[in-house]
C-alpha cells in the first residue's frame, strides 16, 4: 500500500477550477488556505509535512510572501499529493496507475489555460525535460554530426532565458554527459575530435552555469573545470578563455578572481569574434570592480566596448557568446559602478539599460534590478530602492534560481534600517518569506 500523507488534497479539491488555478500559478499560500476551509487540514500538519514554519504557511495563507524554490515546490506537491503535472513537474514517484494522479487528465482543461501553466514554467516546467529525445548514437561521428549537436546545444540554451537553473541543470548535464560519452564510443577524424571537444567544453560551462544558479558552487566549479580541460585539448582559446572567467565568476578571494579574470582574457586569440571578447572583458571588468580596483575596471569596460564598436557587419558570433550585445554591457557597467560604491555613475546607465529589458527575462532582470536598488541606496535615495526593490521581487517570483534572492537578500537588510518610511515598511511586510 502506498502513503498516504495527512495532508494529500481530496480529489473533490484537485478538481477544483481556483485549485487548479492556484497550482499552476504556484500560489501556494491560496491552497493551503482551500485545504483548511475545504478539506480541514490543519496549518499545523502542512507546515509538519512541507518542512514549512507554522507561522510562515499562516502567511503564506493571507497572501504574503511565495514560494520560489525548485526543490520547495516539489516537497509541497508530494506533501499534498499534487499531480506532478499540475505543478509543471514529471509524473511524482507516487503516481501509480490507482493514485488520484491518475483519475486526471494529463490534458490541461479550460480551467488552467496555456498560458497560466507557461506563467508557471519558471518554476518546475522544466523538471520534465531530462527526458528529452537524444538521438540513436551513430557508431561514427563526422563533421555533420557535430554541427547537429551544436544546433541542438543552441536551441537548448534559450531555455536559460526565461527558467532558472534549479529547472535546467539536469537537462544541460544530460547534454554534456550525452557528448561525453560519444567520445568514448564512437569512431572520429583528429578535426572531428577536436570539434565534438569544443562542444563538450561550451556544454560543461552551460550545465556549469546551471548548476551555479540553482545554488551549487561546487559542482559548477567541477564542470568548469571540465570545461577547461576540454578546451585546452581541442586547442580552443576562446573556450578555454571563457572556462577561465567562468572560474573568475565564482571564486570567493577577490585578488585571485582578478587575475583569473586577466587570464580569461590572456586566452583571447587573434581572431575572436567580437561578441567573445566583449564577455571576457566585461567579466573581467566585473572581478576588478569587486576586487576595489576601479582604475583596471575602467580599463576592461573601454576593451569590452571597443570590441562591440569594432564587430564587422555579418562577423559570425559563437552562440554562446552571442547574447552580449549593448545593452548587457551598458548593465555590467552599471553594476560595476555599484560595486564601487558610485551610485551617480551606476544610476543613470543602469536605469536606461533596464528600461530597454525585456521583463520576459524575469530571473536576470530581477538581478540586475538589485543593483540598481543598491546603487539608490548608496545615493541615500531610499524611496526609490524600495520602488525598485520590490518591483525585482515580483519578477522573481516563482523563478528556480537561488540568485535573486541571494542578491536581494543584503538590499532587504539595508532597507530595514528605514522601516519608518511608509514604502520601506509597506515593502518589508509584503516581502516577509
Amino acid at each position: 500500500m502506498i502513503y498516504q500523507p495527512p495532508t494529500a488534497l481530496p480529489p473533490g479539491l484537485l478538481d477544483d477550477e481556483e485549485t487548479q488555478r492556484s497550482l499552476a500559478a504556484h500560489d501556494f499560500g491560496t491552497v493551503f488556505r482551500l485545504a483548511r476551509e475545504r478539506a480541514g487540514i490543519s496549518y499545523s500538519r502542512i507546515a509538519a509535512e512541507c518542512d514549512i514554519k507554522p507561522e510562515r504557511v499562516g502567511s503564506l495563507a493571507r497572501g504574503n510572501g511565495r514560494i520560489t524554490t525548485f526543490d520547495k515546490v516539489v516537497q509541497i506537491a508530494d506533501a499534498l499529493r499534487v499531480p506532478g503535472h499540475m505543478v509543471g513537474l514529471a509524473p511524482r514517484p507516487w503516481e501509480t496507475g490507482d493514485s488520484p494522479a491518475h483519475t486526471h487528465s494529463r490534458e490541461i482543461g479550460p480551467p488552467m489555460r496555456r498560458r497560466t501553466v507557461l506563467a508557471a514554467a519558471s518554476t518546475g516546467l522544466a523538471a520534465a525535460l531530462p527526458a528529452l529525445h537524444q538521438p540513436s548514437p551513430p557508431n561514427h561521428i563526422g563533421p555533420g554530426d557535430v554541427a547537429q549537436l551544436r544546433a541542438r546545444t543552441a536551441r537548448l540554451r534559450r531555455l536559460d532565458n526565461i527558467l532558472g537553473g534549479g529547472d535546467t541543470y539536469r537537462v544541460y548535464l544530460s547534454e554534456y554527459q550525452h557528448t561525453k560519452g560519444r567520445l568514448r564510443t564512437a569512431s572520429t577524424t583528429p578535426d572531428t575530435r577536436r570539434s565534438l571537444l569544443s562542444l563538450l567544453a561550451e556544454q560543461a560551462q552551460q550545465a556549469g552555469w546551471a548548476a551555479f544558479d540553482r545554488g551549487r558552487p561546487a559542482e559548477a566549479g567541477s564542470l568548469y573545470e571540465e570545461s577547461v580541460a576540454a578546451a585546452r585539448e581541442a586547442g580552443d582559446g576562446d573556450l578555454l578563455g571563457n572556462g577561465f572567467a567562468f572560474l573568475a565568476y565564482q571564486t570567493a578571494d577577490r585578488d585571485q578572481a582578478a587575475a583569473m579574470a586577466a587570464h580569461s582574457c590572456a586566452s583571447l586569440t587573434d581572431n575572436a569574434p567580437a561578441t567573445v571578447r566583449a564577455l571576457l572583458y566585461e567579466r573581467m571588468a566585473w572581478a576588478c570592480a569587486v576586487a576595489n580596483r576601479p582604475a583596471d575596471t575602467e580599463r576592461a569596460l573601454a576593451a569590452a566596448h571597443t570590441a562591440l564598436d569594432e564587430q564587422q557587419h555579418g562577423e559570425e558570433q559563437p552562440d554562446w557568446a552571442a547574447w552580449v550585445d549593448r545593452t548587457e554591457l551598458d548593465i555590467m557597467t552599471g553594476r560595476c559602478w555599484t560595486e564601487l560604491r558610485r551610485p551617480l555613475r551606476a544610476v543613470p546607465v543602469l536605469t536606461k539599460a533596464l528600461g530597454r529589458y525585456d521583463d520576459a527575462h524575469a530571473r536576470d532582470k530581477a538581478l540586475y534590478l538589485s543593483w540598481l536598488a543598491d546603487a539608490y541606496l548608496t545615493a541615500g535615495e531610499i524611496e526609490e530602492a524600495a520602488a525598485v526593490t520590490g518591483r525585482a521581487l515580483e519578477l522573481s517570483s516563482g523563478v528556480a534560481s537561488v540568485r535573486p534572492r541571494r542578491r536581494l537578500t543584503p538590499v532587504l537588510a539595508q532597507l530595514g534600517r528605514h522601516r519608518d518610511v511608509p514604502a520601506v515598511r509597506h515593502l518589508l511586510e509584503s516581502a516577509t518569506v
